[in-house]
């Protein structure tokens, strides 16, 4: 780490104290973008650096609600609006025990340069609460969602900001959510995105996140003549992103061999076809099953499970060619980047949002494979969030072959974007930079062009 990096990030960590999600996203962007700083003493005079790192509003409430039972809880809700510089806040909801400050700023960040990458008019936010729709009855998650929604409904619109979900937060909670804000309102605008397809939802959306992850590793792989045709590939997850990369992945000829859930992963080594992939959605969209009773069904499979005592996680010791980090932060740390690299694995392309851990990152980069970051590789999901609310502002519903096609055109042009970025700035083949820096650009001239706001 340079010693203007070091400065920099000693700041943000002392202003924003044990937010280590938070702290890990902003090193990676500043040690790309620093040449670009060089290059343009106007963005240091106009200290873009320190105002892209702190979030233009943060909203925090609380959020009553009660259970079947008549017990009252209380969760805390948030939403971070990052950045607007180049369109509304835009990007998901999460719910789930583990969200915190930290863990939705780190979150809203990345959007801001992810969006950028779209080539779509999108701003950057997150947002969400440590509730846990796991286990609990549809009546209860209505009561909750109604609940959040009655507060954030004053700071969210189609023009100012539009949430999506994310981690526990499917069709089912926007649907809620989308109708309490309707009803607040009065109003039937694309002021959530993700939402049923006769209401004014997208085709594709479901599926983007996954597709545009392997649509992304597609272009990777062509930089160095190969496709997906034959290989076998290492999914982690078993939720949307993960389906449907699998989905995408059977499609294109490749061979998915595994899935995971929080509490281990299955190996099939025949591979899984569109039937075993049937299978799964139905296993974890509909009867909300265990990865492991995958084997119940098809006893060739074999299921491990994982201790998250150990230093390393067993699926990524899974012999592969490519790797497909689906899941969530963080699961790939340095001994598991090292295991992959050991076992053959020459194309890691990330549908969770930060799959990999710093170390890992580094070992990724100086063994020259291909890896591409999620801000680019997962890039789809907004994408086509973004193409929902074109066509809402349209009145218009696209196919779903004209859906599938922009995504792909995007996926295509956010890794052009990316790589001849990282050719320009002197690090040729380097995604993690050719994305950084790309987005960034893109979010500092605006800013410049719109004065000191």
């Amino acid at each position: 780490m340079s010693s203007a990096v070091q400065s920099f990030m000693q700041e943000v960590v002392a202003r924003n104290a044990g937010e280590k999600e938070f702290h890990q996203a902003v090193e990676e962007v500043v040690e790309s973008v620093m040449p670009v700083l060089d290059r343009h003493p106007e963005f240091r005079k106009a200290k873009i650096l320190e105002r892209i790192v702190e979030p233009e509003r943060v909203i925090m409430f609380r959020v009553p609600w009660q259970d079947d039972r008549g017990e009252v809880h209380v969760n805390r809700g948030m939403r971070v609006e990052f950045n607007s510089a180049i369109g509304p806040y835009k990007g998901g909801l999460r719910f789930h025990p583990s969200v915190n400050l930290g863990i939705i700023k780190f979150l809203g960040f990345e959007q801001i340069f992810k969006n950028a990458l779209t080539t779509l008019p999108m701003g950057g936010g997150k947002g969400g609460s440590d509730f846990d729709p796991k286990g609990k009855s549809d009546s209860e998650v209505m009561r909750f969602c109604q609940s959040f929604m009655s507060e954030l409904y004053r700071h969210i619109g189609e023009y100012v900001d539009v949430p999506a979900g994310d981690i526990g937060v499917g069709g089912r909670e926007i649907g809620f959510l989308f109708g309490q804000y309707k009803k607040l309102t009065r109003r039937f605008e694309g002021v959530l995105t993700g939402k049923g397809l006769n209401w004014g939802g997208s085709l594709i959306r479901p599926e983007a996140t996954g597709y545009g992850q392997v649509y992304f590793a597609e272009e990777m792989l062509k930089t160095r003549g190969k496709s997906f045709k034959g290989l076998r590939c290492v999914v982690s997850g078993s939720g949307n992103v993960a389906q449907y990369a699998a989905e995408k992945v059977i499609q294109l000829g490749g061979k998915p061999i595994t899935f995971s859930d929080s509490t281990g992963f299955i190996v099939d080594e025949e591979g899984i076809n569109a039937e075993k992939l049937a299978f799964v959605m139905h296993l974890k969209n509909n009867k909300r099953g265990r990865i492991k009773e995958y084997v119940d069904k098809y006893p060739k499979a074999h299921y491990e499970s994982v201790d998250p005592k150990m230093d390393h996680n067993a699926l990524w010791q899974v012999k592969c060619d490519v790797a497909l980090p689906s899941a969530t932060q963080n699961e790939i740390n340095e001994v598991d980047a090292n295991n992959l690299v050991k076992n053959g694995c020459f194309c890691v392309s990330e549908g969770a949002n930060m799959p990999t851990n710093p170390a890992g990152v580094k070992v990724f980069l100086e063994s020259k494979i291909l890896y591409g970051p999620a801000k680019a590789a997962n890039a789809g999901g907004v994408a086509t969030s973004g193409l929902e609310m074109s066509q809402n502002g349209l009145r218009l519903q696209w196919s779903r072959e004209e859906v599938d096609q922009r995504l792909h055109n995007i996926m295509i042009s956010i890794h052009e974007n990316c790589r001849r970025t990282a050719e320009e700035y002197g690090t040729p083949g380097n995604y993690v930079n050719g994305a950084n820096i790309a987005g960034f650009l893109k979010v500092a001239n605006a800013m410049m062009d719109q004065g000191l706001v």
